[in-house]
């Protein structure tokens, strides 16, 4: 019964609707890799998704944030189901490596057999204005299920609805589009398909 009331909320507050211009909902798996400028923007991803949708769609989190307290704990871990992946790391080399490959299996676990994801490959907020290069997460998530499409998913607007700092939403209309799928081509190299995806992403903020 939460999850339900937090997404017919955050859809109350921001008024975002999915707009499905690239491709139809589908309860396939898939990746949603989409822009980050606000906390509220996994749950308006999640919750402009048909209700079928949600219930196999996992937000990935940085454990950090909602690890924090009590609330965002439950929230995350009960009611969305998140999957929670460390940021950061040390700072030595070897280790930063390890735990980055660590990271990647997890999420990759985390898909299971049906679920999908929603992931920010840019790692941080930002400002809205443009779209960091992607870190490299995505590419290596993709290699170990190239059987998952990636659906680019742009956020209008939630960097003004909720500005970082802020805890009470402002409310102003915000939009989710979702862009036409794509997916890892054989012997691509990392870089051109880090860029590839974030101009998928690009593309779908003016179709």
């Amino acid at each position: 019964m939460i999850a339900p009331a937090i997404g017919a909320l955050a859809r109350l507050i921001t008024g975002a609707q999915g707009r499905w211009i690239g491709c139809a909902p589908s309860t396939r798996q898939r990746v949603y890799f989409a822009n980050h400028t606000s906390h509220l923007d996994f749950v308006v991803l999640w919750s402009a998704l048909p209700r079928a949708m949600r219930r196999l769609t996992r937000p990935v989190a940085g454990r950090d944030y909602w690890d924090a307290t009590p609330l965002r704990r439950y929230l995350a871990l009960s009611v969305f189901d998140a999957v929670l992946v460390d940021r950061g790391g040390p700072a030595d080399r070897a280790a930063k490596v390890e735990a980055a490959r660590r990271t990647v299996e997890h999420t990759a676990a985390a898909l299971g057999a049906a679920h999908s994801l929603i992931l920010f490959p840019e790692g941080t907020r930002g400002s809205g204005d443009d779209v960091a290069p992607f870190k490299s997460g995505l590419y290596h998530l993709c290699r170990l299920r190239p059987d998952v499409e990636l659906v680019p998913a742009w956020l209008a607007n939630l960097n003004r609805i909720l500005p970082k700092g802020e805890i009470v939403p402002i409310p102003l209309l915000g939009s989710v589009t979702f862009g036409t799928p794509l997916g890892l081509k054989r012997d691509e190299p990392k870089e051109h398909f880090l860029e590839r995806a974030r101009q998928a992403l690009v593309r779908v903020r003016q179709p």
